[in-house]
């Protein structure tokens, strides 16, 4: 397995630069390039469902994107220890039947000591919005990195 620094213990500093690149990876929407930051037997929580190892994630990941088209996603800095941080997020995307929602979360993270996260719990709640409130469009840009994204 490949390290994936920043490490444990972390700092303010590289707790954010972690929630930066996990916002990053999953921006690809490339579920092999995102599951490289877990260990193989990492252990998730999304909301209702439960998921184990990377191929488990791999093939989750592919049904989410499949589902939540045009998917844009911000993460914030909630909290850190020395291996684990707590992130708070939300993410835009429309349906199939082109209604788009806005989706906002908290999770809660624990790495290894060469920065694979090996589990992954996340809450969240889906709210349907128009095509006219949605305000994420995209990767973040690079002059809004480390600006907090408004709760409305």
């Amino acid at each position: 397995m490949a390290a994936r620094p920043p490490f444990p213990p972390f700092d303010e500093e590289n707790a954010r630069c972690k929630v930066q690149a996990a916002e990053d990876a999953w921006n690809t929407r490339d579920p092999e390039r995102v599951a490289l930051a877990y260990t193989e037997d990492s252990l998730w929580r999304n909301r209702d469902r439960f998921v184990t190892g990377r191929g488990e994630i791999v093939a989750f990941l592919r049904e989410k994107w499949s589902r939540e088209r045009d998917y844009a996603l911000r993460k914030e800095l909630w909290s850190f220890t020395d291996d684990r941080i707590a992130v708070r997020f939300q993410y835009e995307c429309r349906d199939a039947t082109g209604q788009w929602w806005r989706s906002y979360g908290n999770e809660l993270w624990e790495f290894t000591e060469d920065g694979l996260m090996r589990r992954r719990e996340a809450s969240i709640d889906d709210v349907p919005i128009t095509e006219a409130e949605r305000r994420i469009f995209g990767p973040r840009p690079e002059a809004e990195r480390g600006v907090p994204f408004p709760l409305r």
